[in-house]
């Protein structure tokens, strides 16, 4: 990694020059290495010099002058260098020697590289669908998140687990069930999960028109709980035929699970009793005696500790998080610190296993021992709203002594998807508020189910076509859908329009597909009329000084990819990789329109082709990484 192998070089000489002077490394003093937005600045850019003015009690130049005399003597990246210069007012610039770069390209093994560099195992719970409807864009953006997570996180080195947690006890299964049982609904639905997205809208609207059914609703939850009768038969049924559907919709864009764990296992299977006795032996966790929570088991929050130390707490105790209510039903939250602890391996309670589809196991009393869980650091890809439970599960594990486990409890959270006025109103939404977005709501019934939405984007593919030689439409349809969802920062509340969804040009992960088919189209005809050898893959002659723009600016964001994308795992942003595959497809096309590839004397033509190849495999690495097709023709 080039930044990585010049920041220890920066940060060896730094120290050195420190101990000389008598000074300590201060405290805050980072070495920060920079990509200059300008290629005459130089490849990479410090401004480390200026920070240690202070320190050394010398001016930024002077500094910047004896950091560039020390560091061409450690022939930095194995001289990968060819020169550092210095820029007021105490900048230092480096500049890659290309020669030097393409021939370690060339002869690096590239997958290798990686293998084994990491080896802590990662348990990623993304999806995590309520099973009783179908799921729409909204759902979708969780599960592309989670699935490009994963995928970096492989590629770091890491073992990554993929989990999906099905709330099989939840009101929304149970409204679903109680929906078939006493609601009206009917029309011409191609899969169960339609028709139980009008059945949860209507029993929704029934239950402010009678409330009394409202009754029937908490006798469903009840059935589910125990796992008894018809009821909960119904239910099972209900949540498995749906997961099912979930699980194939999600095939379509290429996101995959390990297991599937069901809510009833943790309740029923001893998980929340081992989690519950653990629990009372805490000062954090009791039962309510009076007022409006008696009754309750409760999780003390920590600004309710502090309230308490300083004799103000609140006698209704709000900022308590209950985790079994009066009737003895456990929330949501309480049944997630159960499963947490069992991720981190710290319940004796284990689940046992069968196979749900190939490649997918789910958790069954009845089946095998497996190896699954027992995770080092656990990732929960969950909207921004559920902050809140999730720092509850956090506190849960600290209260009981599992410091270093909460701390490598990750939550990734992320906007909501809502619609635009415009596809509001498309679906029959009253905008005379004049609002810039309005929400999805399924007990309204409104929102954009996936499978209209990949239906509708085929279409849009199909129009634009000038031919259908290579992927299929329904499969670029989902590539394009698939990198809307993800090219957004994960804080940004997605405002989907179907018209800017089913854009093919721009920012668009069509356009990076034809980037990739461009390239191999170049490199086949260059094949068909030189032969197999017209690549060169030990040494490729670079003139830096001759270099055209075009050809420099291409090779610099080439050279970035390796730290790109470690950035966009560690950070876990896949919008970071959306945005360097983009801009390197940019290049691409940049370069391809100013520098003829196929004509020209050599070695210019073999150079050329050889950085259409390096740009071929890195944008394919990265399209594989965001879970999109690399097509060598469309």
């Amino acid at each position: 990694m080039i930044r990585t192998q010049l920041q220890k070089s920066i940060e060896e000489v730094v120290n050195g020059m420190l101990v000389e002077s008598g000074a300590e490394w201060p405290q805050n003093l980072q070495v920060k290495i920079e990509h200059p937005a300008h290629p005459e600045h130089g490849d990479y850019s410090t401004n480390i010099a200026m920070l240690l003015a202070k320190q050394l009690r010398r001016s930024p130049l002077q500094i910047a002058a004896l950091l560039q005399e020390r560091l061409k003597t450690l022939k930095i990246a194995g001289g990968l260098f060819t020169e550092i210069k210095i820029a007021a007012p105490g900048f230092l610039n480096f500049y890659i020697d290309w020669q030097v770069w393409a021939n370690e390209y060339a002869a690096r093994d590239r997958d290798r590289s990686r293998i084994n560099r990491e080896s802590s195992k990662i348990v990623i719970e993304h999806t995590s669908i309520n099973p009783n409807k179908s799921a729409h864009i909204g759902h979708l953006r969780n599960s592309c998140i989670g699935d490009t997570l994963a995928r970096m996180l492989q590629d770091e080195g890491h073992q990554v687990e993929v989990h999906n947690y099905i709330d099989d006890l939840g009101n929304q299964l149970a409204d679903t069930v109680a929906g078939i049982l006493h609601s009206e609904s009917s029309g011409d639905y191609s899969r169960f999960g339609d028709y139980c997205w009008e059945v949860y809208a209507e029993v929704n609207r029934s239950y402010r028109r009678n409330p009394e059914l409202q009754e029937r609703r908490t006798e469903v939850l009840h059935a589910l709980e125990e796992g008894k009768g018809k009821l909960a038969w119904l239910g099972n049924l209900t949540a498995e035929k749906i997961v099912r559907e979930q699980l194939e919709e999600m095939r379509l864009f290429d996101i995959g699970y390990d297991v599937l764990v069901w809510e009833s296992g943790i309740v029923r299977e001893g998980f929340w009793e081992e989690a519950f006795t653990l629990l009372k032996q805490t000062g954090a966790f009791y039962k309510v005696r009076e007022g409006k929570l008696a009754g309750c088991w409760v999780l003390k929050h920590r600004e309710e500790e502090q309230a308490d130390a300083a004799g103000e707490a609140d006698e209704e105790y709000q900022n308590d998080k209950i985790l079994v209510r009066s009737n003895g039903i456990l929330t949501y939250t309480a049944k997630d610190i159960a499963y947490h602890l069992w991720k981190f391996g710290l319940l004796v309670t284990d689940f046992r296993y069968k196979e749900f589809m190939p490649g997918v196991w789910t958790t069954q009393p009845q089946g095998e021992g497996r190896p699954i869980g027992q995770a080092d650091t656990v990732i929960n890809v969950i909207d921004h709203r559920q902050e809140y439970p999730q720092a509850m599960v956090k506190q849960a594990l600290e209260v009981l002594g599992y410091e270093e486990q909460a701390a490598r409890l990750k939550h990734v959270s992320y906007g909501v998807v809502s619609l635009s006025p415009e596809t509001a109103a498309g679906l029959g939404v009253d905008i005379s508020e004049g609002r810039s977005s309005y929400p999805m709501s399924g007990r309204q019934g409104v929102g954009i189910k996936v499978a209209e939405l990949l239906d509708r984007m085929e279409h849009v593919i199909d129009e634009k076509r000038s031919r259908t030689a290579g992927l299929s439409s329904r499969d670029i349809a989902a590539a394009s859908i698939r990198y809307y969802l993800l090219k957004y920062h994960l804080q940004t509340e997605v405002v989907f329009d179907l018209q800017q969804a089913t854009e093919v040009s721009g920012n668009s992960g069509v356009y990076l597909l034809y980037a990739h088919a461009r390239a191999c189209s170049v490199l086949q005809k260059a094949k068909e009329e030189k032969g197999d050898g017209f690549l060169l893959h030990e040494s490729v002659i670079v003139d830096g000084e001759a270099l055209q723009p075009q050809e420099l600016s291409l090779l610099r964001h080439l050279a970035y990819g390796p730290e790109i994308r470690r950035a966009a795992a560690r950070q876990q942003a896949p919008n970071i990789l959306c945005g360097y595959a983009y801009e390197l497809a940019l290049l691409f096309s940049n370069f391809y329109s100013a520098c003829p590839i196929l004509k020209g004397a050599e070695p210019r033509q073999s150079f050329r082709l050889w950085l259409t190849s390096v740009f071929k495999d890195t944008l394919k690495e990265s399209l594989n990484l965001l879970g999109l097709p690399a097509p060598e023709n469309m």
